[in-house]
């Protein structure tokens, strides 16, 4: 299994940052998310956290830190979500964090929205 790491550019300024690493079990999300062929983009990820809870079966963490994203990409990040979650109903051990500017507060209804949906539990933690 093999990390997935994207950096953001110039050229890709609507493209989040993505670093999933395998062998610490720590996936992090951020930037902005509002690409057109979002499942494209997310694609990779949902098909390497089916193969890390499949194969790997240790510990995982996703942290979220976007500042804005589009509706395809909320589709996409919610099928993540219900991933993590059929993976912690199986005994995985999941943890989730989003990460928000305090300024603001329809984010946090957006999260408060992807844990009723998904049945995941997400710890909310303001940008330092």
């Amino acid at each position: 299994m093999e990390n997935i790491i994207l950096t953001s550019s110039s050229t890709t300024p609507y493209f989040p940052e993505v670093n999933f690493d395998f062998t610490s079990g720590v996936c992090e999300i951020k930037g902005e998310s509002y690409m057109e062929e979002t499942y494209k983009f997310y694609l990779p990820l949902i098909n390497w956290i089916k193969e890390f809870t499949t194969d790997v079966k240790s510990k995982l963490e996703l942290n979220i830190k976007l500042i804005y994203l589009n509706t395809s990409s909320t589709k996409c990040l919610l099928d993540i979500l219900e991933l993590l979650k059929d993976y912690e109903d199986k005994g995985g051990n999941v943890k989730v964090n989003w990460f928000y500017d305090q300024s603001d507060p329809d984010m946090i209804d957006e999260v408060e929205d992807f844990e009723a949906e998904s049945g995941i539990k997400i710890k909310l933690i303001k940008f330092e």
